[in-house]
């Protein structure tokens, strides 16, 4: 039998033997947390007191947990059915066949860094990250050609989504709603198609391992299985699964531009001894040039670009084998 899943067993016990992982891996949950849901008809309500509570109610989730829920969203259900058929279709591919055919824009990763060197840094997961400007390019799907259509409509969806919320964030901290659309395009932002095979080994393996998302925003679409935590006062929680629903976190750039307003929080997924899990997220990034300032003055941060923050973060990686993100930038 061809397998499809990447050699994560091998090269995990390769990481593990000079460096047996210590105790629990950070991996102690206190408790299981339903994020704060938000219904978003209520953005397109008659009432105006129901717009302006559920544009409160984004910007308060923003700002207490960096993490919340949407349900009403927008994106259909059949849509949404579509792309979950279509990426474990593209994962159950051979593994030789989706490291080098050069699918996705040749796009495709496993381990979750080539620089791990300890099973702390190690991520049992495999992934597709692929810009926009390339979603719709018939040259990055060989045989997949119904990912296409699927996919296209999808990140269309999903980026529609990711500014209505931005604009929002952006207003509510007195600001022109533009200033996001102005630097954010397709030619910047990113989908990524996750698979987190089943992991025999232990459950207190990260299936990504912990990190803030270095954009404005986030939003991701997962299945039943669960796995997201999230830190939350100092402790690590578990995010329940809700199938209704979107999860949407606050990204670096956005803690920045708001001054510490809103909290890009800490989040990792943990693997599943039984079952493999699937999901996909959207990045709203803006171009490598743009400037990110505070919104508003004394800033916490000196400014920087996004291309300065990107190549800082991969520096600090190489380096230490994790992400230090926002304190290099500390005023």
């Amino acid at each position: 039998m061809i397998d499809s899943n990447p050699p994560l067993l091998h090269h995990f016990r390769a990481l593990s033997s000079p460096n047996p992982p210590p105790p629990n891996l950070q991996c102690q949950v206190m408790e299981e947390c339903q994020l704060p849901l938000i219904d978003l008809s209520g953005l397109n309500s008659n009432d105006q007191k129901e717009t302006v509570a559920c544009a409160a109610a984004i910007c308060t989730a923003s700002s207490e947990w960096g993490f919340f829920q949407v349900v009403n969203h927008g994106i259909s259900v059949e849509l949404l059915k579509k792309m979950r058929r279509e990426q474990e279709l593209l994962f159950q591919t051979p593994f030789e066949r989706k490291s080098t055919c050069g699918l996705l824009n040749n796009s495709y990763s496993w381990g979750g860094s080539t620089t791990a060197t300890s099973p702390n840094h190690f991520s049992w997961s495999e992934a597709f990250h692929i810009p926009l400007t390339k979603v719709s390019e018939e040259s990055c799907y060989g045989e997949f050609t119904s990912l296409r259509e699927v996919m296209t409509e999808f990140a269309t969806a999903m980026s529609k989504l990711a500014r209505l919320l931005a604009n929002i964030l952006v207003e509510n901290l007195r600001h022109q709603r533009d200033v996001i659309d102005d630097i954010c395009d397709e030619s910047t932002c990113f989908l990524r198609l996750n698979h987190y095979p089943a992991c025999p080994i232990s459950a207190e393996i990260f299936g990504l391992v912990p990190h803030t998302d270095s954009d404005f925003l986030t939003i991701l679409y997962q299945d039943e299985v669960g796995g997201l935590q999230l830190m939350k006062d100092s402790k690590w929680v578990a995010v329940k699964p809700n199938q209704d629903a979107l999860i949407v976190n606050i990204g670096d750039l956005f803690q920045a531009w708001s001054n510490d307003a809103y909290k890009s929080v800490e989040h990792k997924v943990m693997t599943n001894g039984k079952k493999e899990r699937y999901s996909i997220a959207y990045f709203l990034c803006p171009s490598y040039d743009s400037l990110i300032g505070s919104c508003k003055e004394p800033s916490i941060y000196k400014q920087f670009t996004f291309g300065e923050y990107r190549k800082q973060v991969q520096e600090d990686v190489k380096k230490t084998g994790h992400k230090v993100g926002l304190p290099r930038f500390l005023l």
